[in-house]
């Protein structure tokens, strides 16, 4: 099974600029979007159709234009879930989850930390976020949560690790992220690929792609009762929908 992660930063231009066509080629089986910036009924669902899709997925935010997470899959889960329930996070449209028999994959868009109000938001999420994975684990454990987690965890996720003070790579962001992988997560990437050097998202401003000057913020955290099952994770940097790029994981049932 192969789940990609892909934040879009608005799915109607990246369609502009052949999301379909690349995703044709990809072949997930499962692939989780962030940033939709859209509703359902602002898309055609035949364009996905097209190319594999016929299961498509939204949770959109209230304010139009606006955040949105989707999932699209190959094959129709057993449930989905869509949002958290909880009030704070849900009406941005920041988590959609879908259960099959083997695993539940979920999209997630945590918030960025623009200014002092965002950050507040974004340590809000966090704290709700870990809690809720803490909990949907004890009836869930087979659960990959892939995303834009708008945070850099080690000194080998960011070109430059001396940017301490912007949102993204705050010690107190790297401590939260640890902190959730240590409830019981595994970063897939860095699994798989303990020394490699690699980003998915890179600032518009500075020619900052074509230099790799980068930054790690997408993941696929996988439960660890699925650590046997993880067959290869890796990030694909040829895709240029977006400032962002997509991640995968692949696993072995």
């Amino acid at each position: 099974m192969k789940v990609i992660s892909y934040n879009v930063n608005g799915i109607r231009a990246a369609l502009k600029k052949g999301l379909t066509e690349w995703l044709k080629a990809a072949n997930p089986d499962v692939i989780c979007i962030q940033e939709t910036k859209a509703q359902k009924e602002q898309i055609n669902a035949e364009d996905f159709e097209l190319v594999g899709y016929p299961y498509q997925y939204w949770f959109s935010a209230e304010k139009k234009g606006y955040s949105g997470v989707a999932v699209f899959c190959k094959k129709e889960p057993n449930h989905v879930e869509f949002g958290t329930g909880i009030e704070s996070m849900d009406h941005e449209g920041r988590n959609i989850r879908v259960d099959y028999d083997d695993v539940s994959i979920m999209s997630m868009y945590l918030p960025s930390g623009t200014n002092s109000a965002r950050l507040d938001y974004k340590f809000n999420y966090m704290d709700e976020i870990l809690e809720y994975a803490t909990e949907l684990r004890k009836t869930v454990p087979n659960l990959v949560i892939c995303g834009d987690y708008n945070i850099c965890h080690e000194e080998i996720d960011i070109h430059n690790p001396k940017m301490k003070g912007v949102s993204g790579f705050l010690p107190e962001e790297r401590e939260w992220l640890g902190k959730f992988i240590d409830s019981g997560f595994i970063d897939s990437f860095r699994f798989k690929n303990p020394d490699r050097q690699e980003y998915s998202w890179w600032s518009y401003r500075a020619n900052a792609r074509a230099n790799n000057k980068g930054w790690r913020l997408d993941y696929c955290m996988v439960t660890e009762p699925l650590r046997d099952k993880i067959s290869r994770a890796y990030i694909l940097p040829e895709a240029k929908h977006s400032d962002h790029c997509p991640v995968a994981v692949e696993f072995n049932f």
